[in-house]
């Protein structure tokens, strides 16, 4: 729904009141009492009376209004929508016969329908609207907007202004009102990638019997008394005459961690190469969201940071639901800032993570001392 209608009279809502409406009055009292014209004596009462009235007006205005979004989801890839419906309610007797709102959402996320009014932030628009509310009213106003880019964003705060009903006074107030939404780094298949779907990082097989699938027999064995009886093999106990139990294959889970170089060229302080650095970051992505559709428990390692912080990104290997969402969201939310070099990352980070783990670097740049110290961790 657009609100261009309304946009236009926002510059025409402005303070009408000022010290000389009593000096007004004034005058027309003492008019009034020289010519003895009742009317003069009638329009100075209905100014001194309007004056409380909207004045009461004013400092009631805002009591009672909420402002409320609601979106469809609160996660979405480059190139998807969240749909948002804005809520305005007033819980109140009192009416408001104008509102404007001005609400801070970010350049990133363009309204499909419509436009995003400038402010004096360049990354930073405002969704403005005016209107009127009834006793106890609520409107709801529906948005489109596109998610053009990766990170993390807050919408908000609102700010409210509205008035009396003769437009005399005004009065301001801000909500908080925020709201979060994340777009994840853009996904690619590990075929667009040039890198095989089918065991892209080697096989592994378990050396010891740490676990078994039941659903990859490799053979059978005599029975024994603290065996499953849901293991028999009923075929080659008839045909050997003696209790025979199925063997499984010996599995055991992989551990994947993937480490992330921001760096785009080397050395790291010289600059950034934005969309080198967001490719990496969607490669990242890419082998993560794989790896967790293979069962793997899968990890993240960044050198970049998150806004506002100067630590390099972990997000320890894990299997949960919330482990593909929670690694995405570290990525969705990267920087390009390098808080040490990748090889002395590596040489950190590798003491801590679990026995046996595949580290998988995703790196835009490959110097000699990267490879040595890959090398280095392999043997």
């Amino acid at each position: 729904m657009t609100t261009n209608g309304v946009q236009e009279q926002r510059d025409e809502r402005r303070s009408q009141f000022s010290p000389a409406w009593f000096e007004m009055a004034v005058l027309l009292i003492i008019a009034g009492l020289v010519t003895q014209q009742r009317a003069l004596f009638a329009l100075a009462a209905c100014i001194l009376t309007v004056i409380p009235v909207a004045w009461w007006w004013k400092q009631t205005a805002l009591r009672g209004v909420e402002y409320q979004r609601c979106f469809d989801k609160r996660c979405a890839f480059p190139g998807e929508r969240f749909e948002m419906t804005v809520r305005i309610t007033n819980r109140k007797l009192l009416p408001l016969t104008w509102l404007e709102i001005k609400d801070q959402i970010p350049m990133a996320m363009p309204l499909v329908k419509g436009a995003l009014m400038p402010t004096h932030s360049p990354q930073v628009g405002t969704l403005n609207n005016v209107l009127s509310l009834r006793w106890y009213e609520r409107v709801s106003r529906h948005y489109e907007l596109e998610s053009t880019a990766r990170g993390i964003y807050r919408l908000g705060p609102v700010h409210l202004k509205s008035g009396d009903l003769f437009t005399l006074f005004e009065t301001h107030a801000t909500h908080e009102c925020s709201d979060r939404l994340v777009v994840y780094p853009r996904l690619w298949p590990l075929e667009d990638l040039g890198i095989p779907s089918k065991e892209p990082f080697g096989e592994r097989k378990a050396h010891r019997r740490l676990l078994e699938d039941p659903l990859r027999t490799i053979g059978v064995r005599d029975y024994h008394p603290e065996d499953d009886l849901r293991h028999m093999h009923w075929k080659a106990t008839a045909h050997r005459g003696d209790l025979q139990v199925r063997v499984f294959e010996p599995v055991t889970t992989i551990n994947l961690v993937i480490l992330l170089n921001v760096a785009t060229m080397e050395p790291h302080w010289q600059g950034i190469l934005p969309e080198l650095f967001e490719n990496t970051v969607s490669v990242a992505g890419s082998i993560a969201t794989w790896a967790t559709g293979q069962k793997y428990k899968v990890g993240l390692v960044a050198n970049g940071c998150m806004p506002l912080s100067d630590q390099p990104i972990r997000v320890p290997p894990g299997r949960s639901p919330s482990q593909l969402a929670a690694i995405l969201e570290a990525l969705a939310c990267v920087t390009s800032f390098a808080t040490l070099s990748i090889q002395e990352l590596l040489r950190r980070e590798s003491p801590r993570l679990p026995w046996g783990s595949t580290l998988v670097v995703v790196t835009a740049v490959v110097t000699d001392e990267l490879a040595a110290t890959i090398l280095l961790l392999k043997d």
